[in-house]
C-alpha cells in the first residue's frame, strides 16, 4: 500500500458528498448492496484524466454545496455535472486535468447542468476497505472515509494516496468533446428487455418505448421513479428475486422505477427490463421533471459498447504500469 497524506480539508460539507470506488461485489447474498458511482461514465473519466487506474476512489458530489481546501499541491480532475464550481475566484474547469496549490479552495455551488460531479485526485483518495470496497452506502453504514458510511462533515480531513511522480504523456489532459454529455438534453436510455417483458400488454409495450417519461422528484441513489402512461403486467405478483443495477421494476401503479447503485438486493415486482450501466449513469444525472425515453437494446451491442468504454477509461492503469516498467 502506498503512503498517504492529507489532501483536502472540508470547510463546508454540503448535502451529500460520498467516497465511491467501483463498488462492492460478491456480497449481495448477505443482503449488502453494490454502492459505487451513480454515474459510472463521469466517474471513469475523472479517474482517467487524473491518471488513476480503474477502481480508484473518487468523491461523488450531489447537488453541490461542498467546499474544500487543499492541504498540499494536488492534481485533480472534475467531471460530470456542472455544479457552478469555482477554484478560488475563477470558474472550475470541468472534464480536464488541473493543478491546484496548497491553500487553494474548491467550491461547488448549485446544479446548473446535471446533479452529480466527480472529483478525482491523482493517486486517489485513501480509506480502509470494508467488505473489499470503500464505496460509501449511508443506509448500510458501510464504506466512506471512516468505514461506517458517514457523510462528510465540516472539518473532515480527506486523505489521499501519494501518486507516482511520473505521469505518462499518453494520458489526456482533457476529455474529448463527444465524451461530455449534455445533461440538459432529453436522455435516450438503452434498455435490455427483461424476463417478464412478454407478460406486459401490447399497449404497455408500445407506450414503454414510444412515450415520453418524466423523472419524478422521488429519486435518489436507490432508484428513480418515472412518470407517464401506466404500464400493465398480467403477472399479479412474483417471488422476490435478485435485482441488478438498472433493473426497471413496474409496481401496481404502473409507473416504472429504475433501480440504481444503493438499491435493495431482491424485489418482487415484474421487470420491464434492465438499463445498461451507461444508461443508468445517464439517468442518474437527470433532474426531476426532465424528459427521458426508453430504447430497446440488444445484449450484444450493449456489451460491445460497455467493453469499449471500459477499455477507453481504464487505459490509464496500463499506461502507468508500462511507464514504471520502462523506468526499472
Amino acid at each position: 500500500m502506498r503512503a498517504s497524506t492529507t489532501g483536502f480539508r472540508v470547510t463546508r460539507a454540503g448535502p451529500l458528498a460520498l467516497l465511491q470506488d467501483a463498488g462492492r461485489f460478491g456480497v449481495r447474498h448477505l443482503g449488502v448492496t453494490q454502492g459505487g458511482p451513480a454515474d459510472l461514465h463521469a466517474w471513469g473519466w475523472a479517474n482517467r484524466l487524473a491518471g488513476n487506474g480503474w477502481g480508484t476512489p473518487v468523491l461523488e458530489i450531489t447537488f453541490g454545496g461542498l467546499q474544500l481546501q487543499a492541504e498540499c499541491d494536488l492534481t485533480i480532475a472534475v467531471t460530470g455535472a456542472d455544479l457552478s464550481g469555482r477554484l478560488e475566484d475563477q470558474p472550475l474547469p470541468l472534464w480536464r486535468r488541473i493543478k491546484i496549490g496548497k491553500g487553494e479552495r474548491v467550491v461547488f455551488g448549485t446544479p446548473a447542468k446535471g446533479l452529480r460531479a466527480y472529483l478525482a485526485v491523482a493517486g486517489g483518495f485513501s480509506a480502509e476497505p470494508v467488505l473489499g470496497s470503500v464505496a460509501c452506502v449511508v443506509r448500510e453504514q458501510l464504506g466512506g472515509f471512516d468505514g461506517q458510511g458517514r457523510r462528510l462533515t465540516d472539518g473532515d480531513q480527506l486523505n489521499i494516496e501519494i501518486p507516482s511522480p511520473n505521469m505518462p504523456d499518453t494520458i489526456e489532459v482533457e476529455a474529448p468533446e463527444q465524451e461530455r454529455p449534455d445533461y440538459t438534453a432529453p436522455a435516450i436510455l438503452d434498455l435490455l428487455p427483461g424476463a417478464q417483458v412478454a407478460d406486459f400488454t401490447g399497449r404497455s409495450l408500445f407506450d414503454a418505448f414510444n412515450a415520453e417519461w418524466r423523472v419524478d422528484d422521488r429519486a435518489d441513489r436507490m432508484g428513480v421513479r418515472l412518470t407517464g402512461p401506466p404500464l400493465h403486467c398480467r403477472i399479479p405478483s412474483l417471488v422476490s428475486e435478485g435485482i441488478s443495477l438498472g433493473a426497471v421494476q413496474v409496481p401496481p401503479d404502473g409507473q416504472p422505477i429504475a433501480l440504481l447503485n444503493d438499491r435493495q438486493t431482491i424485489g418482487g415486482y415484474p421487470r420491464l427490463g434492465n438499463l445498461t450501466p451507461l444508461a443508468a449513469s445517464r439517468l442518474a444525472q437527470c433532474k426531476p421533471g426532465q424528459s427521458v425515453r426508453l430504447r430497446p437494446a440488444g445484449a450484444e451491442r450493449a456489451l460491445r459498447e460497455h467493453r469499449q468504454f471500459i477499455r477507453q477509461v481504464a487505459t490509464a492503469i496500463n499506461d502507468r504500469t508500462s511507464a514504471r516498467n520502462r523506468s526499472t
